[in-house]
């Protein structure tokens, strides 16, 4: 994702040098102080600001940073050093240090996403871009006791699982919860109602709501690789942002489980501080995340990067480890040993609320 273009530094007479024609334009931005604003696309998170149950971390990246789409989104989702290669995410890490402790969640999980790689590796997960299929899946693994000998590791895997994935699919397939909330239309706004689905499906079905259930869903939005004629196509992808995650928000709120979720964004990379000959910009380092939820304590976290001191690959230089994310998450939002889950010691950032 373009940071640039999402939290912008508009004070900075060098963001509209390097960006001269895709540059947002200071009347036209989300001015959230007098330095910075967000793209206004992203509207509809205004009152996730206005809240404080917005975090808005700058400058996000880490050493030697990969602009390999697939190794780089490797190092976030193991939380791994650009230069070593581990099998378990990050978040299978935090459910195994948590089920060692007897926390608020177990080492079952559903991963919902489009590609097949996760901070769920090496925990039992399955895709859930599809939730037709998700559903199909679960009823034939739960009545054809021929699906074990079946090549489909999907199949093979919900005929293991216990509750966890059947409750899931249960609140997708019948019963479903009637929410007030609208739903956006198109894949994003479909993972997000299923989502919202699960949350429900779990809370009825459970008396003490932080016992068990689905731990972690993962959401995938894309594609942000705007290599050319990026004004349009980002700002339509920062809307179905918006739009999906007041969404969520609104629906998570009816259902009493807003203050208990923690929605966190994450990508492989930024994009070039300098936009390139084509109205777009190239791979790039270090770029703001977003975190939110009741639990929150919402504002600017880390440091903007220096649009005047960029690297020798005109590249922004990362100022907030991401490691620094997952310690919070791991630490203040799960209560489990972040050292175990990040390998190594890097400071929270605390935008989890006491």
């Amino acid at each position: 994702n373009d940071g640039l273009n999402t939290v912008v530094p508009y004070s900075d007479n060098a963001y509209y040098q390097l960006r001269n024609t895709i540059g947002i334009k200071p009347e036209e931005l989300i001015k959230l102080d007098d330095k910075v604003g967000l793209h206004p696309d992203l509207i509809a998170m205004l009152p996730f600001w206005e809240k404080n149950e917005l975090a808005i971390v700058q400058g996000v990246g880490y050493p030697e940073a990969n602009l390999s789409h697939f190794r780089s989104i490797e190092i976030w989702d193991t939380a791994s050093k650009a230069n070593e290669y581990l099998t378990d995410g990050w978040a299978t890490r935090c459910m195994q240090a948590g089920l060692a402790l007897k926390t608020k969640f177990t080492a079952e999980g559903v991963l919902i996403g489009m590609n097949d790689f996760g901070p769920l590796t090496g925990a039992k997960a399955v895709s859930l871009n599809d939730p037709v299929a998700f559903v199909n899946q679960s009823r034939l693994a739960r009545v054809n006791d021929q699906v074990a000998s079946t090549q489909n590791p999907a199949l093979r895997y919900l005929l293991k699982v216990e509750n966890e994935i059947s409750q899931a699919a249960d609140g997708l397939r019948a019963d479903k919860y009637a929410f007030n909330t609208v739903f956006p239309t198109g894949q994003f706004g479909n993972s997000v109602a299923a989502a919202a689905q699960i949350v429900a499906s779990q809370r009825r079905d459970r008396t003490d709501h932080k016992a068990g259930g689905v731990p972690v869903m993962c959401l995938t939005l894309g594609s942000f690789d705007t290599h050319q004629n990026q004004k349009g196509t980002h700002a339509g992808l920062l809307k179905q942002l918006a739009e999906g995650m007041a969404a969520l928000k609104s629906a998570l709120t009816e259902l009493g489980a807003w203050d208990s979720t923690l929605v966190m964004t994450f990508s492989e990379f930024g994009r070039r501080a300098k936009q390139n000959s084509s109205g777009g910009t190239d791979h790039g380092t270090a770029a703001p995340h977003f975190v939110a939820g009741g639990a929150v304590r919402g504002g600017l976290y880390g440091k903007a990067p220096d649009l005047n001191r960029l690297d020798g690959n005109q590249n922004v230089l990362y100022t907030t480890d991401f490691r620094q994310i997952y310690t919070t998450v791991a630490q203040q939002w799960w209560g489990v040993n972040a050292e175990s889950v990040v390998r190594g010691t890097f400071d929270a950032l605390n935008f989890v609320r006491a």
